[in-house]
């Protein structure tokens, strides 16, 4: 399922337009990844939790040339699966 398809879904099952479903998805993923900039986390209960983790830098390897090559220190975002999303897949 792509963007495209969620707007569809949520516009038919919420009774609302693609327009006004699209502006509640990027409402929702701005809130997002505002909280999560800021170093905070998003828990969905029963979902989900949005958070933030630390890359550490570390040494690996071009698979092209076998040299290798330093990989800077990070932060990347994370999902954990809630309790009930897990048990319904």
């Amino acid at each position: 399922m792509n963007k495209a398809d969620l707007i569809a879904q949520i516009a038919e099952d919420a009774g609302i337009t693609k327009t006004q479903a699209n502006a509640a998805i990027d409402s929702f993923t701005a809130a997002v990844t505002k909280t999560l900039k800021a170093g905070d986390k998003v828990t969905l209960v029963d979902f989900g939790t949005f958070s933030v983790s630390a890359r550490s830098a570390r040494t690996g390897r071009n698979p092209q040339t076998g040299a290798s090559i330093k990989i800077k220190a990070k932060k990347v975002a994370k999902f954990k699966a809630g309790k009930q999303l897990s048990a319904s897949i």
